[in-house]
């Protein structure tokens, strides 16, 4: 979760960085109110800039409504923001709306849609979303089941540092031939290669 916050964190500036001095002011403001637990005041913040466009703020919104912070839970709502976001190009919101794919929450479940959620955020670099690849993988979830490319996206995630990926891809390991694992080794090298794109 720290390495999510952090990749979060960074998407956010980085955001920031490129939008207008008056977007930046006020998505600053919500992100202190919202730091503080003053979420009506975030909401009041973010809201506009939402409805402006801003992705970041969208995202923000998409996460209040899935947890209830400060409102009423919403899963329907938080679809419409994430979704929103993510048409942007929103690595993260990509990410958590194919979380609420997998789900079944706020939309109809599809692993699917799911995964392509996943492999957008993957191909961002996001290690959380190479980290649920590995799984749907592993387990046949709206891909066919392929130990190789499961232990390909555990380790690619392990590559960015993503700890929880390490057990993941021992259990993996355990059921997998050698010729196997150094299949899957290889291909997330050259996954790593190509900066994630085409994996």
């Amino acid at each position: 979760m720290r390495k999510l916050t952090t990749i979060l964190c960074l998407t956010l500036a980085v955001l920031l960085g490129s939008a207008g001095t008056s977007w930046s002011a006020d998505f600053q403001k919500g992100l202190t109110a919202y730091n503080s637990g003053d979420y009506a005041d975030a909401l009041r913040e973010w809201k506009p800039l939402a409805e402006q466009g801003n992705a970041s703020a969208q995202f923000n919104l998409g996460r209040i409504y899935a947890k209830g912070t400060g409102v009423s839970q919403d899963y329907k709502t938080a679809v419409k923001w994430y979704r929103l976001a993510a048409e942007q190009g929103n690595a993260v919101a990509h990410y958590f709306l194919g979380n609420m794919y997998l789900e079944g929450k706020g939309v109809s479940q599809n692993h699917e849609t799911a995964v392509k959620l996943f492999r957008f955020a993957a191909e961002q670099g996001l290690a959380d979303a190479q980290n649920n690849l590995a799984r749907m993988y592993y387990a046949g979830t709206g891909v066919p089941k392929d130990y190789v490319f499961a232990y390909m996206w555990a380790n690619v995630a392990v590559t960015l540092g993503y700890k929880n990926a390490i057990k993941g891809r021992d259990i993996l390991a355990k059921k997998m031939t050698p010729a196997d694992i150094s299949t899957a080794q290889k291909l997330a090298r050259e996954c790593v290669r190509k900066k994630y794109k085409g994996c």
